[in-house]
């Protein structure tokens, strides 16, 4: 197999990881820029393959249900949601969501988070969700759902298919699409960003991509989140660190900030000057 050094080094990269069944259905953009980087690093493009696929799975695969069926999950989505029980839907919400890691952990959280964080805000009619996993089946518990416009982006096209399906079922305006927020972050104009537990993904790919996506961020108000704990359960020292890790990123900013703990997520509510 080819070295680092052969020019065709990294188209062969690049083709070798998106042949794989795992990573076949990740943003082309994504795995062109973890492998652009990875390939420079690694003495072989044995390793270097290696080194992306590792790197592709930490910032998002491991986040993902390896047994996940959207076909399946869309089709229960689709049969609650003709019953027409308010509280049946919210329960095969939570049931879905419950498929990926990141919306599992707030699901406890659920019925304060939004309400907790939203309380002091105007009315909000557009929402933006960076990174946005399963999150726009959280829409429910948003005060006036039925007037939000919502936009979500992530890097998983089977799941951004089942989000364009759900948001139809569900009659909330807006659309997600596949996006690299790393290389071009949305600019559109909106009344709420989301960027939950999103920014320590974004820094294992690049170490600058935190304080950068904040300031691009075209909103009036912002919801950062932080892991109060891994994906393995561990916390110590991880609150007081990425709120150290906040202010760092936004120093110099004159932006209106306030603090939220929850047991598994650590929350700045930021109103942009």
């Amino acid at each position: 197999m080819s070295r680092p050094s052969d020019p065709h080094a990294l188209d062969l990269l690049i083709s070798e990881v998106q042949g794989s069944a795992k990573y076949k259905d990740i943003s082309p953009d994504v795995v062109r820029t973890v492998a652009a980087q990875e390939i420079g690093k690694r003495r072989t493009l044995k390793e270097a393959i290696k080194a992306t696929k590792n790197k592709l799975h930490q910032v998002s695969m491991a986040y993902l249900d390896p047994r996940d069926n959207y076909a399946a999950w869309l089709q229960q989505f689709r049969e609650a949601y003709q019953a027409g029980d308010i509280e049946a839907n919210k329960q095969i919400n939570k049931q879905i969501m419950s498929h990926h890691a990141s919306t599992r952990e707030r699901l406890p959280l659920l019925d304060q988070f939004y309400s907790t964080l939203l309380a002091d805000l105007p009315p909000i009619n557009s929402v933006l969700d960076l990174a946005c996993g399963l999150n726009a089946l959280a829409l429910p518990w948003f005060p006036g759902t039925e007037q939000i416009s919502y936009y979500g982006c992530d890097i998983y096209r089977p799941m951004i298919d089942f989000l364009n399906a759900a948001l139809e079922i569900m009659g909330i305006k807006g659309y997600a699409k596949v996006q690299d927020i790393l290389r071009s972050p949305p600019i559109q104009e909106v009344d709420l960003a989301l960027v939950l537990k999103t920014i320590p993904c974004l820094e294992q790919i690049d170490r600058q991509a935190g304080a950068r996506l904040l300031r691009a961020v075209n909103a009036q108000y912002m919801i950062v989140s932080f892991p109060a704990q891994s994906l393995g359960g561990r916390n110590k020292g991880m609150v007081t660190n990425y709120e150290t890790h906040f202010y760092q990123l936004i120093e110099g900013e004159s932006w209106h900030i306030r603090k939220f703990e929850f047991a598994t997520e650590l929350a700045f509510v930021v109103k942009k000057s």
